[in-house]
């Protein structure tokens, strides 16, 4: 049976702080759903009740296009090794870019990746948890850098040439902010 909490507890904390991968969820109020799979070191637990992720450059850009239509956002953990565990974080967030005062705030809260596009602070408002009992044990080998290492080669102009091309519209053809 699931539990539910009104904040991230110093157990919880640890749980997020173990897993390798986290999946983010988000919706507009029409078009498609997206799921999408984050790694890396790019999670903060910034506090009982907010958390952030350093978003990298990358195919898409569909969660910021969201959250500009409709602000609100889960994100997963599942345990792949130990105890069967699921771990689900409701709430509203808020997209700052290299562009926006707080981003000078928030970057050094992560490594030095290149291709940092986004930080997402996400205000939590309820935290789940269910068994996981059917999620299969997965061993981890290690980090993917490839991403990283591909926008290290190509430098910052590159970057910004992709976000221009790339980056500026969803699937469902939202503007995301960039």
């Amino acid at each position: 049976m699931g539990k539910q909490f009104a904040e991230i507890d110093d157990a919880t904390r640890a749980f997020i702080e173990q897993q390798k991968v986290f999946f983010v969820g988000t919706a507009g109020p029409e078009g498609r759903v997206n799921v999408s799979p984050k790694g890396l070191d790019t999670f903060r637990v910034l506090g009982p009740n907010r958390v952030a992720w350093l978003n990298l450059t990358g195919s898409g850009n569909e969660t910021a296009a969201h959250l500009l239509e409709q602000n609100r956002i889960t994100i997963m953990f599942c345990a792949f090794e130990g105890k069967p565990n699921i771990l689900r974080l409701y709430g509203t967030a808020a997209v700052h870019h290299p562009r926006d005062a707080e981003w000078n705030a928030l970057l050094p809260l992560f490594p030095d990746l290149a291709g940092a596009r986004q930080v997402f602070v996400v205000d939590v408002d309820l935290v789940t948890s269910s068994c996981g009992m059917a999620v299969p044990f997965m061993a981890y080998e290690s980090a993917r850098e490839d991403l990283t290492q591909s926008w290290e080669r190509k430098g910052p102009e590159a970057v910004e040439t992709y976000w221009a091309q790339r980056n500026t519209q969803s699937l469902d053809g939202k503007p995301t902010g960039i």
